[in-house]
């Protein structure tokens, strides 16, 4: 008589743990779901977008040097009066052919500013001081697109030359972006002349130098050139990075 009493308990028991059971690896299979999609959530938050699109003005120096060390020590010294001017220290870079050939690029806060530091008589007499050989070449220039990721190879070629119309250089050089790339050649910021944006200034990594030298001359180029309004050839000033404050 007590054996179907018992036999049901043991089934009732049955019963529970193996809800239980079924409960529980659900949760897991929950959690395991949980932790994927937070692991997925957390990559992408760590990319960061390295393009900027917004225009930055930049002041553009060239010149040549008695001697790169003294002239370095001179031209930190002076950083007073840069600020005092709108002007912040940006890329410092030396002449791939002649390393005493220094570029610097200044950030500019105020262009009217910048304008007049450039003529003014206390920047020659200082550049003087620091050993700058000649007159030096100073351009004012509107950014409008630069890439700030990190790079490996510190080698770089900035072109300057004039195209017949802005936006159709534009659209043609980025069209030829990939080609580019395949040739060794990585952009890192182009924009135009202050107050002619048919004076066109390009900055790129040269990640294999054999390639994009090679490509300088080839008929490709030359068509890309032709096709996005380019004027004569390029100037082009092969430098390498020292100091990107």
């Amino acid at each position: 008589m007590k054996l179907p009493r018992i036999c049901n308990s043991l089934f009732y028991v049955g019963v529970v743990l193996l809800l239980s059971s079924c409960g529980s690896g659900g949760n897991e299979k929950t959690a395991a779901t949980d932790s994927t999609a937070s692991a997925d959530t957390a990559a992408k938050a760590q990319v960061v977008n390295t393009i900027i699109t917004t225009p930055q003005n930049v002041v553009i120096v060239t010149h040549k040097v008695a001697d790169f060390t003294k002239w370095f020590a001179a031209y930190e010294g002076h950083d007073s009066a840069r600020l005092a001017n709108g002007l912040h220290n940006f890329v410092i870079g030396r002449g791939l052919q002649d390393s005493n050939m220094v570029t610097v690029i200044l950030r500019a806060d105020d262009t009217t500013k910048a304008k007049a530091f450039a003529k003014d008589p206390g920047l020659k007499t200082a550049m003087k001081k620091g050993g700058v050989l000649g007159a030096p070449t100073i351009t004012l220039v509107t950014e409008a697109w630069q890439d700030t990721a990190k790079i490996e190879s510190a080698l770089r070629a900035r072109a300057t030359y004039m195209v017949k119309d802005w936006d159709a250089w534009v659209k043609g050089f980025e069209d030829g972006k990939q080609e580019r790339m395949d040739n060794g050649i990585v952009d890192r910021a182009f924009g135009h002349n202050l107050d002619d944006n048919k004076k066109i200034y390009v900055v790129t990594v040269l990640s294999d130098t054999a390639k994009a030298f090679a490509y300088y001359k080839s008929d490709a180029l030359k068509k890309r050139r032709l096709a996005s309004g380019v004027i004569g050839e390029p100037v082009r000033f092969l430098y390498r990075l020292v100091k990107h404050y």
